[in-house]
């Protein structure tokens, strides 16, 4: 059901308390801003700040969503189909469904607000790798992102 009346989400907040951490393919920690049940399903907005210095996830597609990120803090370097963009504080990026796509964090610390439209299934993606206790394997990383409606194409980028 879409949220009749507008709400704030306070910095280091999650909406509904929903803080997640991502553990494995990095050790990002996600809260999430903007639900799919505020939206009918149709967005779903994260805070994520990253604690992986030259980590970021495997070179991935969304068939169903479009995504886009803000950075806030440190710098990035992301791959959308065959071009790379270096990120800084204050860029916007967006990767359109079907393309090809991953990013690296190249500071020590980074905070980026990321977006999917629609929502999809990211709040439980996000949500499944929380529940990880150790680094997942490539078998079962591609398995969770193809639960999830993503599939793995390739290797998390490398700092060139």
């Amino acid at each position: 059901m879409i949220t009749k009346k507008g709400f704030k989400v306070s910095a280091g907040e999650a909406r509904n308390g929903e803080h997640y951490k991502m553990k494995g393919v990095t050790l990002n920690n996600l809260d999430i801003k903007i639900t799919s049940a505020d939206t009918d399903g149709n967005l779903a907005v994260f805070e994520q700040t990253g604690h992986t210095p030259n980590g970021g996830p495997p070179l991935h597609i969304h068939p169903f969503q479009d995504e886009w990120f803000h950075v806030l803090e440190g710098d990035y370097l992301f791959q959308v189909g065959e071009d790379k963009y270096n990120l800084n504080p204050g860029d916007t990026i967006f990767l359109p469904r079907n393309v090809q796509h991953a990013f690296v964090q190249l500071t020590e610390r980074g905070k980026m607000i990321v977006s999917y439209l629609p929502a999809g299934k990211m709040e439980a993606f996000f949500k499944a790798t929380d529940q990880w206790t150790s680094p997942p394997s490539k078998e079962e990383i591609i398995k969770v992102f193809g639960e999830h409606d993503m599939q793995v194409v390739g290797q998390p980028l490398k700092v060139e």
